[in-house]
């Protein structure tokens, strides 16, 4: 499966934590990531991750377009909580994006964990056979 991650700048440290503690099961999937997010996701673990641009230059953009054309099964997106930052219109769309296409993201570190565990177990895999929307539903 193809996994997006992106971090706020306070939340790095943590998603670097996390990817090491769930390396083992990273390493059996694809991940792209944004640039420096990608970098601490290297430095924690060693896994091979394609580098995006920085959120800031586009990268955000680029993950909301690999989520528009079906190129991603799962978002992990570490966001920051302050008002300010929880406006950031590029995160924003990729979670709209994820939302229009049942793709399944994590904006926090307990909804990361169910995540990956489930990926892990095999329950995610329904995204390989279903690449197509339902009939009959409008968007």
């Amino acid at each position: 499966m193809k996994l997006a991650i992106i971090a706020h700048d306070s939340k790095k440290e943590l998603l670097a934590q996390f990817c090491s503690a769930y390396c083992g099961i990273l390493s059996q999937h694809t991940i792209c990531a944004t640039s420096v997010t990608a970098k601490y996701i290297v430095e924690a673990t060693g896994l091979e991750v394609d580098e995006l641009m920085s959120g800031e230059s586009g990268g955000n953009e680029q993950i909301a377009q690999r989520i528009a054309y079906d190129e991603i099964d799962m978002l992990i997106a570490f966001r920051e909580t302050s008002p300010s930052v929880l406006d950031d219109i590029s995160l924003n769309e990729c979670l709209r994006l994820c939302d229009y296409n049942n793709i399944p993201y994590a904006t926090n570190l307990g909804t990361a964990e169910a995540l990956i565990i489930a990926l892990g177990r095999g329950d995610i895999d329904w995204r390989k056979y279903r690449r197509i929307k339902p009939a009959g539903l409008q968007f």
